[in-house]
């Protein structure tokens, strides 16, 4: 099997770092919001949660557990 997904999570994550950037933008463009009421405001808020969210997701390695290493501390 010569294929290896390590490229289409680096293109993921360039992605959702731009998209990020572009988020951030339209953030700091937004006119000043009626706060609770701006339905528009709310959703870019919730859009930036659910990037940071993936960026974390797919930067993170979490440790997954074999028979030759039960815990992380044997890594170091």
């Amino acid at each position: 099997m010569g294929y290896s997904y390590e490229p289409a999570l680096n293109i993921a994550l360039t992605e959702l770092q731009n998209a990020r950037k572009f988020l951030i933008d339209e953030i700091a463009g937004y006119p000043t919001p009626i706060a609770g009421c701006d339905t528009q405001f709310n959703q870019l808020l919730s859009d930036r949660t659910r990037i940071a969210n993936a960026i974390q997701a797919l930067e993170n390695r979490p440790f997954v557990p074999t028979p030759r290493m039960l815990e992380p501390s044997a890594l170091s």
